[in-house]
This record gives structure tokens, C-alpha cells and sequence, in this order.
């Protein structure tokens, strides 16, 4: 039985209305216009969310691959959501090894992941290795008091603001940023507080 954190978004277990089920599937259909090639899907859960990209742009992916550290979820994932362009993996997001051990991605997701890291440095450097030159990182993240605060929530290490979230992407030559309150996501708008950001990197 995969244990419910309160946290795991499992559509199947879940009710069609269940507000956290579509605010994750909101990111998922958001990112898919960008979705083509080799793809990874970075702490892909319970994995519908590799499914749907691999089933939706069946006509231009190559591959997608989802990758959790929670041997169970994978499990899960691999019974519940095969397609033929679709593998899951057990892999550590933070593994200094990982980029080598997979190869590099036309395209990355990755979802509510980086709140629970604290080896942050070494995540952001994973993302860096593991896209291709001219290829599309997502990474989407709730905000919260900022780095090193508490957040609330015994799952977080942190929730960064979105002046901190903007300054994660440095690095690429080309950065744009979304913000999601509810399913809604959406360019920035003056006077509405977000409470979760995307990023949309190039390389």
C-alpha cells in the first residue's frame, strides 16, 4: 500500500474536483507545447504526468523518462501507466553521477521538487548537466518566507520567494516566468499574489 504524505497526487485514489490533483495537472498541461524529443520527467510520482506526456506528443517524443527516489511510487508507476515511450526509474535527483548515468534531455520537468531538496546546489547543477545545448527546462515551486524560514509544511525544507526563485536560473540564455494560483497560470500580473512560480529555461 503507498503511503498517502499528503503530498502524493495518485489521480486514481483521487476525486475528479480534488484541488491539489488540478493544480498538478494544470503544470503537466501547461508544459506540454514544450514537450518534444528525449524527455525527463524529474521526480515524476505516481508518473501520470509522464504518461500524459508521452501519450499527448506521442507524435514528437522520442522518449520520456520518470524518475523518483521512492523505489514504491515507482513501482506504482511502471503498473499503473506504461506506454511504449515511456520508462520509470529509482534514481536520486541529487546524485553527483546522475546526469552521467542517464544522458542529456531535449526537455526536463520538473515539478514540486526542488522545496524538498537540500542539496539544492547539486540539483541545480544535475538540471544544468543533464539538458541538452537549446533545450527547455520547467521547473515549477511554491513560494514561501524565502530560504532558510520556516515554511509550514514537514515535507519542505524550505519555500523560497519568487524574487529567490528568479535568481535559480542565472545561468541559461534565455529565462521566462509564469505564475499559477489555482489551475490558472499565467505571466505575472501586478497587485495578485502567487502562490507558486514556473520557470521556462533555455540553455
Amino acid at each position: 500500500m503507498i503511503e498517502d504524505t499528503g503530498e502524493r497526487v495518485i489521480p486514481e485514489f483521487m476525486k475528479s474536483s480534488n484541488k491539489l490533483l488540478l493544480e498538478h495537472m494544470a503544470r503537466y498541461q501547461f508544459a506540454l507545447p514544450y514537450v518534444k524529443g528525449r524527455v525527463l520527467d524529474l521526480s515524476c510520482g505516481s508518473g501520470y504526468g509522464t504518461h500524459m506526456m508521452a501519450k499527448e506528443n506521442k507524435s514528437v517524443v522520442d522518449e520520456v523518462v520518470g524518475i523518483d527516489i521512492d523505489t514504491e511510487i515507482i513501482t506504482y508507476a511502471k503498473g499503473t501507466y506504461y506506454h511504449p515511450l515511456s520508462t520509470f526509474k529509482v534514481m536520486n535527483a541529487v546524485d553527483p553521477d546522475f546526469p552521467a548515468e542517464l544522458g542529456t534531455f531535449d526537455v526536463i520537468t520538473s515539478f514540486e521538487t526542488y522545496e524538498h531538496i537540500e542539496d539544492e546546489e547539486q540539483l541545480l547543477a544535475n538540471y544544468h548537466a543533464l539538458l541538452k545545448p537549446g533545450g527547455t527546462l520547467i521547473v515549477s515551486t511554491p513560494f514561501g518566507e524565502g530560504r532558510g524560514q520556516s515554511c509550514g509544511s514537514p515535507f519542505h525544507v524550505h519555500q523560497i520567494t519568487p524574487q529567490e526563485f528568479r535568481d535559480l536560473f542565472t545561468n541559461y540564455s534565455e529565462t521566462n516566468f509564469f505564475y499559477q494560483k489555482g489551475v490558472l497560470i499565467e505571466p505575472p500580473r501586478d497587485k495578485v499574489n502567487y502562490p507558486l512560480g514556473i520557470a521556462v529555461c533555455i540553455k
